[in-house]
C-alpha cells in the first residue's frame, strides 16, 4: 500500500472529479460518472496517437500508458464512494475513513479497474479501434505508380460511401495499372466480400498473397470469408493456415473461437480457442481482450 501516492492524488482527484461538478450538485459522483468522464480523456489522449509506421506492440503500449493514467484516480473514486455508502448506512459510526489502495499493476484490484476503463473504451472510442487495427498493417506497400495511386484514392472514397460497385471498378484499375499493389489487391478483396462476390474476394487475396506471401490481413480475410460462405470446416483450415505463416497470434484463436461459438455451436471447443486469445492479447496489452471475455462470458 502505498499512502504517499494516495496524498498526491487525493486533491488532483477532487479538482478533477469533485469541483468540476455544478456547484449546486453536493454528491460526489457515481462510479460509472467518474468512469465516463476517465474514459473520455483517455480518449483524447489515444487521440494524440501516431499510429503511423509503428508496430502493433508500441501501439499497444502507448495505448496502455493511457490508461493507465487513470487507474488510480478511478480506483481512488470507488474507495471514496464506498466509504460515503458506508457512512450513509451507518457502517462507519465515527465517519473517520481510512481509504488504501494497491498501486501495483499486478495487484487484482489495479487489473479491475484497468479492464473497466478499457472496456468502456472498446464500447464508446472508435479511435481506439481504428488505431489497434491500423497497426496491424504495414506502411511500405503503396505503390509507386501516381495512376496507380490515383484510381486507388478514388476507391477509397468510393468505399468510404460504401459504393462498393465504384470502389470495386477503380481498385481493379489500380491493380491492372500496378500488379504488384498489394494494398489494393487487399481492399479490392473486402470491396468483393461487401458486395458478396465471396469468390472474387478470395482470389484477390490470393493474389495478394503471390506478392507477398506473409501478408496476415489477406490471410485472416481468406477464413472470413470462408465464414460468410458458410464453409467452416475451410474457415478453420484457412485460420490455421494463417497460424502457421504468425504463430501465436490471437486472431488465429478468437478466429476459431468465433466460428465454434456462433455458427459450430460447440462451446467447449470456442470457449478452449478463446480463452488462448484472451490470454495472449493479455499478454500483449491488446484492447481485443475485451471482445474475447466477452464471448467467454456469453459460454
Amino acid at each position: 500500500m502505498i499512502k504517499k501516492r494516495l496524498t498526491i492524488l487525493i486533491p488532483i482527484f477532487i479538482c478533477s472529479f469533485v469541483f468540476a461538478q455544478k456547484v449546486k450538485d453536493k454528491k460526489t459522483p457515481t462510479d460509472k460518472e467518474v468512469l465516463k468522464e476517465l474514459s473520455e480523456s483517455t480518449c483524447k489522449c489515444i487521440d494524440s496517437i501516431n499510429g503511423y509506421n509503428k508496430t502493433k506492440d508500441v501501439v499497444n503500449n502507448e495505448v496502455s500508458s493511457c490508461i493507465s493514467e487513470r487507474v488510480l484516480p478511478y480506483m481512488l473514486s470507488k474507495s471514496l464512494t464506498k466509504a460515503e455508502t458506508d457512512i450513509e448506512k451507518g457502517n462507519i459510526k465515527n465517519k473517520k475513513i481510512d481509504i488504501s489502495i494497491n498501486s501495483n499493476p499486478e495487484s487484482e484490484d489495479y487489473k479491475q479497474a484497468y479492464y473497466e476503463i478499457e472496456s468502456h473504451l472498446m464500447d464508446n472510442c472508435s479511435r481506439l479501434r481504428d488505431l489497434v487495427t491500423a497497426a496491424e498493417s504495414k506502411h511500405d506497400l503503396l505503390s509507386k505508380d501516381p495512376v496507380a495511386l490515383d484510381f486507388y484514392n478514388k476507391a477509397v472514397e468510393a468505399s468510404e460511401k460504401e459504393d462498393w460497385k465504384e470502389a470495386i471498378k477503380n481498385y481493379e484499375q489500380s491493380v491492372k495499372k500496378d500488379p504488384q499493389f498489394i494494398y489494393a489487391w487487399d481492399n479490392l478483396g473486402v470491396c468483393y466480400r461487401r458486395a458478396g462476390e465471396y469468390d472474387k474476394a478470395i482470389e484477390a487475396y490470393k493474389k495478394s498473397l503471390t506478392i507477398d506471401p506473409k501478408g496476415k490481413m489477406p490471410l485472416q480475410n481468406i477464413a472470413m470469408t470462408y465464414v460468410y460462405k458458410k464453409e467452416y470446416q475451410k474457415a478453420i483450415d484457412a485460420y490455421l493456415n494463417l497460424d502457421k505463416v504468425h504463430p501465436g497470434d490471437p486472431e488465429v484463436y478468437y478466429g476459431i473461437g468465433q466460428v465454434y461459438y456462433d455458427h459450430l455451436k460447440d462451446y467447449e471447443k470456442s470457449l478452449d480457442y478463446m480463452a488462448k486469445a484472451y490470454n495472449i492479447y493479455t499478454d500483449q496489452k491488446s484492447p481485443y481482450r475485451t471482445d474475447a471475455e466477452a464471448i467467454i462470458g456469453y459460454i
